[in-house]
């Protein structure tokens, strides 16, 4: 079938009167909170959340704990990496209920009253940052890197620390305070 020359040029005319559509609405969330229990950077705290709030999102949001930093949301950047039992996790990935009287370490609870954690200072000693919007994520898996088999090599810290991205490009720096604090600097 074809159409006439004039059908497919001819635009719509809007009427500068009309009333346009109401957006559709969506009803208000009705789920219930959940009471969430844990030990935030060694104090036990317990808040009323919903049951989807992520870990990054209570940390924020509900105890006021920005140094955890929201970056892409989707796992991908490594900004929002806390630890929970020891390990390193992306909280925008994890759901807070999910981690229910867990201990989590964040930023704020590595230094040690005045004293930063060695990862910290290194950090500052050997320009391991630029902008500072990836620096917690950066730290706090370099603090969990400590713990965890890796090779001594640069290549094995890159390696290691790959799911932590820095768009200012701060990787020498993130890889000789991670060195330095390893003791594997030459």
């Amino acid at each position: 079938m074809l159409l006439a020359r004039s059908t497919l040029t001819r635009m719509p005319t809007i009427d500068a009167h009309a009333q346009a559509p109401p957006f559709p609405t969506t009803p208000t969330a009705t789920a219930e909170t959940v009471d969430v229990s844990l030990v935030v950077n060694g104090r036990a705290v317990r808040v009323a959340l919903d049951p989807r709030v992520t870990l990054l999102d209570a940390l924020r949001e509900h105890l006021q704990l920005t140094g955890t930093k929201k970056g892409c949301d989707h796992g991908q950047c490594g900004a929002c990496t806390v630890h929970v039992g020891g390990r390193r996790v992306l909280s925008c990935l994890t759901l807070a209920a999910a981690v229910q009287d867990k201990s989590v370490t964040t930023i704020e609870g590595l230094a040690d009253a005045d004293r930063l954690h060695p990862m910290q200072q290194a950090f500052i000693d050997h320009d391991g940052l630029q902008c500072g919007y990836c620096t917690a994520g950066q730290i706090m898996s370099a603090v969990a890197l400590l713990g965890e088999p890796c090779g001594p090599d640069d290549d094995d810290v890159r390696e290691c620390m790959s799911g932590n991205i820095c768009r200012c490009g701060a990787y020498p720096g993130i890889v000789a305070a991670v060195q330095a604090v390893r003791g594997n600097r030459r």
